[in-house]
């Protein structure tokens, strides 16, 4: 029980930093954003893990002086099929804040990905909750032409726990590199499991997402062009591979 409310005090903590952070930044800087959209794929990949097929993949996004705060979410085409569980549904909700121009953007994100029809999605008491709680701290290297990034996430709460029943931590790093070529961007992904993570399927470090993805727009009028993209992706520690196509619709 003490655990546990130490783990609530220092999200409460690192959510207020964030607050303090896009308070003082908002002094300087008014300007408010919005994000609308929606992804159409033709399956789902997580950090190189198959999820489900066809879905969509909406998402709602405010952005203020650096603070930032989405909701995305995933739903496939079985919702029909719910009753026997066979219905994937993702709500994601990320708190973020990038330290002006220094690259640097932390995070804080509750994942729930437990289906259609699993309900309670209000249950956050650490033993039965179908929440997971992740922090992620995010760097882009400062130099136009060499834009690496790097980012490292861990769950520290909720429903990933090992096999005593003890969150287990687990964790993710992942590269991204972004180039282009002609009128198609371009990213190259590695991404990593450090450690033992039951929700990676690793017993140890692992490599498991290896990926480029290639985004162009089709033109359909002067004033409109479709943003589509292709993704492939191979997870060497489960021996799969995936390609994935998408398009995505915003104002």
């Amino acid at each position: 029980m003490k655990l546990d409310k130490l783990k609530i005090a220092g999200i409460t903590v690192i959510a207020l930093l964030l607050f303090v952070s896009a308070a003082k930044a908002s002094t300087n800087n008014s300007g408010l954003g919005f994000t609308v959209q929606g992804d159409l794929v033709s399956s789902y990949i997580w950090r190189g893990m198959y999820q489900t097929g066809a879905s969509f993949q909406p998402t709602l996004g405010l952005n203020v002086a650096g603070f930032s705060f989405t909701v995305w979410g995933s739903t496939d085409f079985d919702g029909y099929q719910a009753s026997e569980g066979l219905a994937n549904k993702e709500i994601d909700m990320t708190a973020a804040y990038t330290f002006g121009n220094t690259g640097l953007t932390l995070s804080v994100a509750d994942l729930w990905w437990a289906g259609q029809g699993a309900n309670k999605f209000f249950n956050f008491k650490s033993k039965e909750t179908a929440h997971h709680l992740e922090g992620g701290l995010a760097y882009t290297l400062p130099i136009e032409k060499f834009p690496l990034s790097m980012a490292w996430y861990t769950m520290f709460f909720g429903m990933d726990k090992n096999a005593e029943g003890r969150q287990n931590y687990s964790s993710y790093a992942e590269l991204n590199f972004p180039f282009s070529v002609k009128r198609v961007g371009l990213n190259v992904t590695c991404g990593v499991v450090p450690y033992k993570a039951l929700q990676y399927y690793t017993n140890s470090f692992a490599v498991t997402n290896v990926a480029l993805k290639g985004t162009t727009e089709i033109k359909i009028t002067d004033s409109f062009s479709l943003p589509i993209f292709a993704h492939a992706i191979w997870n060497p520690r489960l021996e799969d591979m995936h390609l994935v196509f998408g398009f995505t619709l915003k104002p």
